[in-house]
């Protein structure tokens, strides 16, 4: 399953660990998604939101 926001399209971003002897390896920071029922076009259906959405009201979310 793809990890990226069905509103914004916010996903994965890349970086590296680095250790105090300074190696570096990959890494990644993935979004912070969470499963929510939403209003769209009248239809409820579950989507992948992230919290920067959910908090900027964004989405119309449903009991």
């Amino acid at each position: 399953m793809a990890k990226r926001c069905d509103i914004c399209g916010k996903g994965p971003m890349a970086g590296n660990n680095v250790s105090h002897a300074m190696n570096k390896t990959r890494r990644r920071w993935l979004p912070n998604l969470q499963s929510v029922r939403i209003t769209s076009n009248g239809t409820h259906k579950t989507a992948r939101v992230c919290t920067a959405c959910l908090r900027a009201k964004r989405v119309t979310r449903t009991a």
